[in-house]
């Protein structure tokens, strides 16, 4: 299969292009052929993928975080019409949660054994709409609470992975007074009371964070968008349940509530922050739609 690997030397604070060499000894032992690219800027992937795909290439792998994973899903959605691309991961950032959600390993030697060994796997995407601008997501969006969360993580330049997701929760928690965020939520055209929510996250996938199983039952390719909404958390409520939220185990304990639906709208006449498959979507977002495409990314998996 002809295959088009698109680098992120950055992701992971550096990590990437810390384990480069080990990944293409890897994938010369298993016979994997590919020619090699390497982003220099933020959102440069997006385009390489989809000149990747005009050439003719029928796989084009993301090595680096879930961002990297994110622009090359953009840009081969961008140039669906006449192309068959599959997406193939290398999972080497933060939080690698998308590679989690399709079941490829989170190690380089597993990662690449699997581009050798592995089949192809038809997952949803969805489709978000901030304020009139959309944008496609594989696995989540965060808005409030964590998405401070994910904001604070930009301030450090030593930790990575999930100690540093969990160390910005903590940070966030001693220091932010802005939540809970006055929402409106409405699911499949029925909606919630209003409610002044501390976080919520559409999710694709179970997984956020590098180690937070949000929505512990979502699934990539089942048509469905998982909810999770929890109102009106205080200090003490956040810290009581967020060991729980690394287990999975938050389901049915007040005040979180979970739903699914396929479409998904939330609107905040004060705006709130919200991330995507750990980026930054919005700082202010204050009508956020969700639509999820069933089907619509080929993964090898």
């Amino acid at each position: 299969m002809r295959t088009k690997l698109i680098v992120n030397t950055t992701a992971g604070r550096g990590r990437a292009g810390e384990v480069l060499n080990k990944v293409q000894a890897c994938l010369e032992r298993y016979g994997v052929n590919y020619d090699l690219i390497c982003t220099k800027a933020p959102g440069q992937a997006i385009d390489l993928a989809y000149q990747a795909a005009s050439d003719g290439y029928k796989r084009v792998v993301a090595m680096g975080g879930d961002g990297t994973a994110n622009e090359v899903t953009n840009g081969l959605l961008s140039a669906e019409e006449g192309h068959q691309v599959t997406l193939g991961i290398i999972p080497a950032g933060s939080g690698n949660d998308f590679a989690y959600a399709v079941g490829i390993p989170g190690n380089a030697e597993g990662a690449c054994r699997r581009l050798a060994e592995g089949r192809e796997r038809a997952v949803d995407v969805v489709q978000v709409t901030v304020d009139g601008q959309s944008r496609i997501y594989n696995y989540g969006v965060g808005i409030g609470y964590d998405a401070d969360a994910l904001l604070e993580t930009r301030k450090m330049t030593r930790l990575r992975g999930f100690p540093m997701y969990l160390l910005a929760v903590l940070r966030v928690l001693a220091t932010n007074t802005k939540w809970p965020y006055p929402m409106r939520i409405t699911v499949d055209g029925q909606p919630l009371p209003n409610q002044a929510v501390t976080l919520i996250t559409v999710a694709n996938g179970p997984r956020a964070g590098g180690g937070f199983l949000i929505a512990p039952d979502a699934q990539p390719d089942d048509g469905l968008l998982d909810v999770c909404v929890a109102d009106q958390l205080g200090r003490l409520g956040i810290l009581y349940l967020l060991p729980h939220t690394m287990k999975g185990t938050h389901k049915g304990k007040k005040p979180v509530t979970m739903l699914r639906g396929r479409h998904v709208l939330i609107e905040s006449e004060r705006g709130a922050p919200g991330h995507m498959d750990g980026e930054v979507l919005c700082t202010q977002g204050r009508r956020i739609e969700f639509e999820i495409l069933p089907g619509r990314l080929k993964v090898w998996c």
